[in-house]
């Protein structure tokens, strides 16, 4: 028993754990106004929130495992994936699936008797459909380039933060949409180096991700611009809120850490861009393959650097609520 669930834990991808808390945070942070009290209806809320977009995401990432189990396989840094799925019956991976499915279903339940929010069910509705079609059959939208952006934006950007913040307000601050737009092109700016580190076994298995159909050049390129844009367009929206909507520009030098990583993470961006412009135009394609390969499996490492960056600054505007 214990041996399932440490391997159903594996197949989960915990790694994606600290997304859901940036998400929590984010969502929160924009939503919670003055006066701010802490009541238990308010720890409840917080807490199912939390619950349901984190099992929306071990679902997605359940049904990814075994979806892409013959691609993952053939891919030696994923050994351990394929190993826990080689340990489960894939029929104990199925009923894992649909118990997180009954979980969430629960937890959104709860918080629509806690307050009707239609918005919260459609939203929770939509994190599921696209869930599930990202990675399987006969949809499988990760094959199928822009289609696998809109949906990946979703299900990592917009709705998880939408979904919280949309628990704690009925309100929309325009200004957090205009940040949102900004974190939606981060997330997918740190993503394609993972999409670069499978490029090649994507490629050879028809799998058209927007780096496959895009190429290696171009999509460094594009990372690059995205985190750039992206972090220009949530910082002013941080600045304008912290500055003018709550009066405590001293918390905008908070905004250098998010500069800072942003920073760290282009130098690298740029080491990926010029060895796939060397991969192009060599001969000795092979040993640039492993130099790719490897530069970009250090991606975790840059995601981590980046969310935690928007994670201090959204909670700088935390803070800047209480100062008022």
């Amino acid at each position: 028993m214990l041996k399932t669930i440490r391997l159903l834990a594996i197949v989960s991808r915990p790694e994606f754990l600290p997304a859901n808390l940036a998400s929590l945070v984010i969502g929160f942070s924009w939503a919670f106004n003055p006066p701010l009290v802490f009541t238990w209806e308010l720890v409840i809320l917080v807490a199912l929130s939390f619950a349901t977009i984190t099992a929306v995401s071990a679902f997605g990432a359940q049904i990814n495992t075994m979806s892409d189990y013959e691609l993952d396989s053939k891919d030696e840094r994923k050994e351990r994936l394929v190993q826990a799925m080689d340990g489960l019956r894939r029929s104990t991976v199925k009923k894992s699936v649909f118990i997180e499915f009954l979980l969430s279903l629960v937890f959104v339940s709860l918080l629509l008797q806690i307050q009707w929010k239609p918005v919260l069910l459609f939203l929770w509705m939509a994190g599921f459909f696209l869930a599930y079609a990202y990675s399987a059959p006969p949809l499988r939208l990760k094959s199928r380039s822009w289609l696998a952006l809109c949906a990946l934006l979703l299900v990592l950007c917009f709705l998880p933060i939408l979904f919280v913040y949309y628990t704690m307000t009925s309100g929309l601050d325009p200004l957090f949409l205009f940040f949102l737009v900004g974190q939606a092109m981060t997330v997918y700016a740190i993503l394609i180096p993972t999409e670069i580190r499978d490029y090649f076994g994507d490629k050879a298995m028809g799998v058209e991700t927007m780096t496959v159909r895009l190429g290696l050049v171009k999509a460094s390129l594009l990372g690059m611009v995205l985190l750039s844009a992206g972090g220009i367009l949530s910082g002013t929206a941080f600045f304008i809120k912290l500055a003018f909507g709550l009066g405590q520009p001293m918390l905008s030098v908070f905004l250098l850490a998010m500069a800072v990583a942003d920073y760290i993470v282009l130098r690298e961006y740029k080491k990926l861009y010029l060895l796939s412009k060397e991969y192009i135009s060599s001969k000795r394609q092979g040993s640039i393959t492993q130099d790719i390969t490897n530069l970009s499996a250090r991606n975790p490492k840059w995601i981590t650097l980046v969310s935690q960056a928007v994670v201090l600054m959204s909670i700088m505007l935390l803070v800047g609520k209480f100062l008022l």
